[in-house]
Parts: structure tokens; sequence; C-alpha cells
């Protein structure tokens, strides 16, 4: 292995270590780094921004398949339901095709009563305490926020929930807290925190969150970054994203008509799948 030197004493060695944040300069250790932060800082911030970019703007990952008909789940959240009986997340297709008074996937009674309610909130709870669910604790987390199926409106049980699922990778969760930080439910109004959680979903394919960004860099007018946002959301099959780039961005000239093509068409792709 070739020596390289210390950024700060400029010692040659084969076991340096880099700077996490940039991966630009390497030094021997800790009390080198701390000694050269003040030349390097800049550089590094700089440089750390552009690694994060290319994340945060890279394709989002593939969306799940509905576990009955095998095709990609709908990028429309409200096309899809979640089974708390088996933890699955299945698509409406398959719901209205298959009604019957059993889950599609596990064959779980379903009742059609007034103990609906009950007896989803049983099973709701049960997923948690048995298999710690993170789809389960975001579920249990939103019924808090909207007051639904018994539950009491309580937006500081809500972000409980979401901030459990959230370490628990759950991209939902992640929306969830950035809109909680944005308006100041449940918790104090902080907008790096909601950027922060926001940009956390979108990179695990959240196009709602992806959608928020791209109407924060608006605000901020950072139309580019804007554009790069609601791009991605749209050829996803983001409805509203695509709406803004064909009802404000084309006509502005802000996004060229090769691109607006090319994006019409993913997001078709993506809606036809």
């Amino acid at each position: 292995m070739a020596e390289e030197r210390c950024a700060a004493c400029g010692k040659a060695s084969t076991n340096l270590k880099g700077c996490k944040a940039c991966k630009l300069v390497k030094y021997c250790g800790r009390e080198c780094q701390v000694a050269h932060r003040s030349k390097h800082k800049k550089a590094c911030r700089i440089r750390a921004a552009e690694l994060f970019d290319v994340k945060l703007f890279a394709d989002p990952p593939r969306r799940e398949d509905c576990p009955i008909c095998m095709i990609m789940l709908p990028p429309d959240g409200n096309e899809i339901t979640y089974m708390p009986c088996c933890g699955k997340f299945i698509c409406s297709g398959c719901i209205v095709c298959l009604t019957r008074d059993v889950c599609p996937f596990c064959n779980t009674p379903c009742h059609d009563d007034d103990d609906d309610d009950e007896e989803y909130n049983t099973r709701l709870l049960r997923r948690i305490e048995r298999f710690n669910d993170p789809a389960a604790i975001h579920q249990l987390g939103s019924l808090y926020y909207d007051g639904d199926f018994g539950f009491p409106v309580n937006h500081s049980k809500a972000v409980e929930f979401y901030q459990k699922a959230s370490e628990l990778g759950h991209p939902e969760s992640h929306f969830s807290l950035g809109n909680a930080y944005k308006d100041g439910d449940g918790v104090q109004v902080d907008t790096k925190k909601a950027i922060h959680h926001w940009q956390i979903a979108a990179m695990m394919g959240n196009n709602n969150a992806r959608h928020n960004l791209g109407t924060y860099e608006t605000k901020n007018r950072n139309v580019a970054r804007a554009i790069k946002h609601y791009t991605i959301a749209a050829k996803c099959g983001h409805d509203e994203s695509l709406e803004i780039i064909k009802d404000c961005m084309a006509p502005m000239a802000l996004v060229s008509k090769t691109d607006f093509e090319s994006t019409f068409l993913a997001y078709k792709a993506a809606k036809d799948e």
C-alpha cells in the first residue's frame, strides 16, 4: 500500500484515517484532525454537501410487489391497504377482486359489523407486541394523529410512535415526522428537522416527502433543486409533482420540452405498472 501524507502534520504513513464527512483528506489521528479543522472546514462542508446530494437525487428504490398479484404496488398510498393480521400491504385491485370475509393473503377472518374498529385495533396492537412491526407502529401513530378507530386525537403520542417506527427504518414515519415538525403538531416547529426527515423518506422512496422538498426549495428560490425533486417524484407516479412541472415549470421554460416528455412517459409507466 502506497504511503499517504497527513493533511495536518505532513507525516507519511500507510495507516491514515480519512475525514468521514468529505473523504478528501486523511490524518494521523484525532489530534491532527482537530488541529486542521479551521483550515479544512469550508472545503469539507462543500464536498460533504456534494456527496449528500449524490445520494439525495439518486434514483429511488423500487417499490415492493403486492403479495397477491405480484405486481408492483401503486405509487399512490391511497391505493394500498395494510393488513394488521399478517402485516402485508395489498393493492386495492386485489382487495376489490378478492372481496371476501377473510384477508386475501393469510385468510384471517375479517368482520363486517360494529366491532370492526375493536378487532382492527386488537390485531394492530398484537402485531406490534409480537413482531415490533414498524408499519403497524406507524399505523398506530396515525390513528392517534387523526383520532380514528376509537383513539383520541393525541399528536404528541402520534409523534412518539412515528419516531419509534422511523428508527426501525419506516419511510412513511420519517415523512410524517417531517410534517409534524413543519406544522408543530405534537412538537415545536423545527424546519431543519422537517427537512431532515423528508430527505430520509425521499431517499427511501417516499414521493410525498420528495414533493415537500420540492415545495421547500421553490419557496427558497432554489428552482434547480426543486425541479430535480419534482421530476424524481413525477417519474415515480406522483400526480401533484407532475402538475407543477406541467403548469408552472414547463410554461416558464424552466423545464425543456424534451425533459418534460421523458418525465411524462416515466410517470405514465409508473401509473401503468
